[in-house]
């Protein structure tokens, strides 16, 4: 299951802030910022999705996400591999460093993250 962009947009507000009440997040919010009822709206739909939790206390409720910001990314990348580059990791490494307009430098710092990676796994 996903979120919508709106959902997501709010989402990462709520990563950000890791436990936040419903002022909280419409503090996040740029001008001009939506109502209470809309964030509450997408609140009790990411709830239903099982993105995010809730404590009571008194009459608020404290919101806090149920999944991790990194595994989130990281299932979409992977469905954006698997639907767009056959399931292949160099197909993807290739458009991306082909396609996007990385500096040498950045080039350089993600060779040294995937030799890093090599080492760690031969471990």
């Amino acid at each position: 299951m996903s979120l919508s962009q709106t959902e997501e947009e709010l989402m990462q507000y709520l990563w950000k802030l890791e436990k936040a009440f419903m002022k909280d997040l419409l503090d996040e919010y740029p001008d001009p910022k939506p109502a209470p009822t809309t964030v509450a709206t997408l609140l009790k739909r990411m709830t239903d999705k099982g993105f995010v939790g809730y404590k009571k206390m008194s009459r608020s409720r404290q919101y806090y996400p149920l999944v991790k910001k990194s595994d989130y990314f990281s299932k979409h990348v992977n469905g954006l591999i698997k639907k767009f580059f056959n399931d292949s990791a160099s197909q993807f490494a290739s458009f991306f460093t082909s396609e996007t307009n990385l500096s040498e430098e950045e080039l350089k710092e993600l060779k040294k993250i995937v030799e890093q990676e090599i080492e760690r796994k031969k471990q």
